[in-house]
């Protein structure tokens, strides 16, 4: 079975100060992706397909996806203010980006089978995309007019592994049943690491999504469908955006979809600030120290 690993890098990461997918983390220059595209392989996956800007496309695809030819096959989809549905227009005043579930949206026609999400600047863990390949594996597409209801996955991470010692984080807080199927998302700004612990405002095992899914084609018509309702209520906008989080809930809600969460052992590693980036070198060295990762990648 073909699966596609869909990359989110449209963001440049503007607390960051710069591209930060093109940020050396590794003690030969590899990137946080670099890392994520290796694991994905291992487990099988066979395509790559990077979600950018046609504003850095010549940058992005000498500095990233040229690393990974002869590895894997490398496609790009692109997402733009301006790829909406027939009818619609970009409101006056609109520059913010319409979000992760519009990513994901203009890159539908790119995809025929099962494909993960993740986020370009996040360190996942080789955990993580081998439970999302296994489970892509046994979970077939329903098809039109299916009557079963599509299962989507979701990798899910403590709260406690995933915050920035150098500022304010924003998190979707997981709702999880007893067994194991997600409930819903909600989206928390602002949260600091000194909230997270016994006794404060968060428990440090408290379950959140960094945006790293797995879906069935079945995704692709309803992406579309909910897309569609969000430019019906906020198409005027010049800020409200369209997140990957929200459109799963609205189908949870609905009855439309269920997403079980993949429990894993890796910690994740995110660069939010600039400041992040010597605690994230110093986590991947302790991998390659480990033997979790050669050195240089290959």
């Amino acid at each position: 079975m073909s699966l596609t690993l869909v990359v989110l890098a449209a963001g440049m990461g503007s607390r960051y100060g710069g591209l930060k997918q093109v940020d050396p983390m590794g003690p030969a220059g590899e990137t946080v992706l670099d890392y994520s595209v290796h694991d994905a392989v291992r487990v099988g996956f066979d395509r790559v397909l990077f979600i950018i800007r046609r504003d850095f496309e010549i940058e992005f695809k000498a500095s990233v996806g040229a690393r990974f030819a002869g590895r894997i096959r490398v496609d790009y989809a692109f997402q733009a203010l301006d790829a909406l549905p027939d009818g619609r227009t970009v409101p006056a005043g609109r520059v913010k980006p319409w979000g992760t579930g519009h990513a994901v949206w203009c890159a539908r026609a790119e995809l025929d089978g099962p494909f993960a999400v993740v986020n370009a600047d996040d360190f996942y863990g080789a955990a993580s995309f081998r439970v999302l390949a296994d489970f892509l594996r046994a979970t077939p597409a329903g098809g039109a007019g299916a009557t079963v209801t599509p299962e989507y996955a979701m990798v899910g991470f403590a709260l406690e592994n995933t915050l920035s010692e150098h500022g304010a984080v924003s998190r979707g807080v997981c709702d999880v049943a007893a067994d194991g199927r997600l409930r819903g998302v909600e989206e928390h700004t602002g949260i600091l690491a000194t909230e997270v612990g016994a006794g404060r405002r968060y428990a440090g095992e408290t379950i959140v999504s960094m945006n790293c899914w797995g879906f069935t084609t079945d995704f692709l018509p309803q992406i579309d469908e909910r897309w569609r309702a969000f430019l019906a209520l906020h198409g005027g906008s010049e800020k409200t955006e369209f997140y990957l989080p929200f459109a799963v809930n609205e189908l949870l809600a609905e009855g439309a979809a269920a997403v079980r969460v993949l429990p894993t052992s890796d910690a994740w590693f995110g660069v939010t600030y600039r400041e992040d980036k010597p605690r994230v070198q110093a986590a991947i060295a302790g991998l390659i120290a480990e033997g979790r990762y050669p050195s240089p990648l290959r």
